[in-house]
């Protein structure tokens, strides 16, 4: 912690698969997410890498003994072996493997034509799934300025709660409503709190489809390597047990939310759905654009011994862009692109990965491949860098000088190029979220989108 900076990050690297060098792709050589996808033309289902515009079958790969093998002992396709194999990834054989096979000058692949049209298959053909199968699912509440918003919204005078600085608060979620980028969501039916005012027998909660829909930009990190049930991760630790990043959807009934959350906390508000990109950008990918801890206010508290370390506050932190897009029906009906909502950065979060790792298990919480950790919504300090409808539209600033609370009904609603406006995610309008990494003497990459468009409520 943090990874290595080696040659298959060097910014001079092109491939032989020219759309990898387009300088606007999310997946350029130095990139090579995991991913999985079913292609009807081949009759297969592929445990891939991305590289430009095309999905490169590792099971092809090893058959042709051009990589070790990635094959599953219990048949089928998964990332089973890659997950018990990770000290393997983390030493970047597969990464440095994979990068010489796709490198320009190299003929291995290049020049057999029939290999290379097994293992390569263009992305326009193929079907994106979640990169992998959730275990379980935790999601946190790591942003400051997030927390800071809501809290301001309805606690204008103690926004933050007396633990927020000490520990990475979390939930425990529902990993079998997670789903990929492009399922269509429909919207929640729930019970909501009495109408303010009501009296005598109209005192009493309602029950119907959610009317205060949201969204959070989140990123979401995957387990590689579990811990043993009573051991915990150390903060030295924690990041070799991470398999990679995604971006994270976590869809949020703000009226079923306000009801419910006391004195447990979220429930149906959230576990209707949640949605992920397709690609997992590995550890080893992300190591040039690694960044300082959240630098903490003095006036702040350090964090407790077993939630500290020099390399966390040195490196501890991601430099990736978040950004949240939105298009009604009408707008594509009309041929309108969407509109960017939010632009935000993940550097900004309170508190670390390794840190959420460490706290999970602090209490000997035994945690497995697969699992899926939720950053929680990542904002920023403007206005145009909150991560939720909640936040965006509200007409508060907690952080202007001197700061601007008023109660969460005032909202100035979003205006869409079409004359609609919003507040809330109204039937029909499509999310995009998008995440991407940019530093000067490095390629960019990118995590792809996480696309959601909602539907309406069964009746």
């Amino acid at each position: 912690m943090p990874y290595a900076i080696d040659e298959t990050h060097d910014p001079k690297l092109e491939s032989w698969v020219e759309s990898a060098n387009d300088p606007n792709t999310d997946f350029p050589i130095q990139n090579l997410p995991l991913c999985l996808a079913g292609c009807p033309t081949k009759q297969l289902s592929m445990m891939t890498t991305r590289v430009g515009d095309f999905l490169v079958d590792f099971d092809v790969l090893s058959a042709a003994e051009l990589i070790e093998d990635t094959s599953c002992e219990t048949g089928g396709v998964c990332w089973n072996y890659v997950r018990a194999m990770n000290p393997v990834w983390r030493t970047a054989k597969i990464r440095k493997r994979l990068s010489e096979l796709l490198h320009k000058d190299n003929p291995e692949l290049r020049d057999n034509k029939k290999l290379r049209e097994e293992a390569l298959t263009p992305i326009a053909e193929c079907k994106m799934y979640q990169p992998i199968r959730f275990g379980d699912y935790t999601d946190f509440y790591a942003s400051l300025n997030h927390a800071t918003n809501v809290g301001s919204m309805f606690r204008p005078d103690n926004p933050l709660l007396p633990n927020y600085k000490w520990i990475p608060v979390g939930y425990h979620g529902r990993a079998s409503s997670i789903v990929p980028s492009g399922t269509v969501i429909t919207r929640p039916v729930g019970q909501q709190a009495p109408a303010e005012g009501a009296v005598g027998s109209e005192n009493r909660p309602t029950f119907g489809p959610c009317k205060l829909l949201d969204y959070e930009m989140e990123m979401g990190a995957i387990i590689g390597r579990g811990n043993d049930l009573g051991k915990p991760v150390t903060m030295a630790e924690a990041e070799d047990h991470i398999l990679g990043l995604c971006i994270l959807n976590d869809w949020s009934a703000r009226d079923l939310q306000k009801w419910e959350y006391v004195p447990l906390g979220p429930f149906l508000a959230k576990n209707f759905a949640s949605t992920v990109s397709p690609y997992i950008v590995t550890m080893e990918a992300l190591a040039p654009f690694r960044c300082p801890a959240m630098e903490r206010p003095t006036s702040d508290p350090q964090p407790l011994p077993h939630l500290d370390a020099p390399a966390n506050r040195e490196a501890g932190g991601i430099d990736i862009t978040v950004e949240v897009h939105l298009a009604s029906k009408q707008m594509r009906d009309t041929g309108l692109e969407p509109i960017r909502l939010s632009k935000g950065n993940f550097r900004d979060m309170y508190w670390t990965v390794a840190q959420m790792i460490a706290h999970h298990t602090s209490n000997g919480c035994n945690l497995q491949p697969g699992d899926l950790l939720g950053s929680g919504t990542i904002s920023g300090t403007t206005r145009d860098s909150r991560g939720s409808l909640l936040e965006l539209t509200w007409d508060g600033d907690p952080f202007a000088n001197p700061p601007v609370l008023v109660p969460g009904t005032q909202r100035t609603p979003i205006e869409l190029p079409t004359g609609e406006t919003r507040k809330f995610i109204a039937d029909g309008d499509e999310i995009i979220m998008r995440a991407y990494c940019e530093r000067e003497g490095f390629r960019r990459i990118g995590f792809g989108e996480c696309r959601g468009i909602i539907q309406p409520a069964v009746s």
